[in-house]
């Protein structure tokens, strides 16, 4: 995903994490504009990254996306009750993951 979005262009990943007290960590400490998250880490759930932005609020103003290997309706609804719009099937839908990420750039620029 990294390669991938270093590709797109003016884009830049800042950080990224292998657990969830990791990924909050570092989220706590730095600007961002858009989190993908999975929901399966080495050491954890991504959940855990949903509920802490929602519950700081940040889910409302950043590009939240999950993406996943368990595209499962039930982890679906679980996702969309974080605030998540954007959930992907990692091994179907690698690219639209992209495409979001490229719209809601356009649309921050072109309110």
């Amino acid at each position: 995903m990294i390669e991938a979005i270093d590709a797109l262009g003016p884009w830049r990943v800042t950080a990224s994490a292998d657990a969830p007290e990791d990924a909050i960590a570092l989220l706590s400490s730095q600007q961002f504009d858009s989190v993908i998250v999975d929901l399966q880490l080495k050491r954890g759930s991504g959940i855990d990254v949903l509920s802490w932005l929602q519950e700081t609020g940040r889910a409302r103003s950043a590009f939240v996306a999950v993406l996943t290997n368990h595209a499962l309706p039930t982890y679906r609804e679980r996702c969309e009750q974080y605030g998540v719009r954007h959930f992907f099937d990692k091994s179907l839908e690698f690219d639209r993951v992209l495409d979001a990420l490229i719209d809601d750039a356009q649309r921050r620029a072109h309110p």
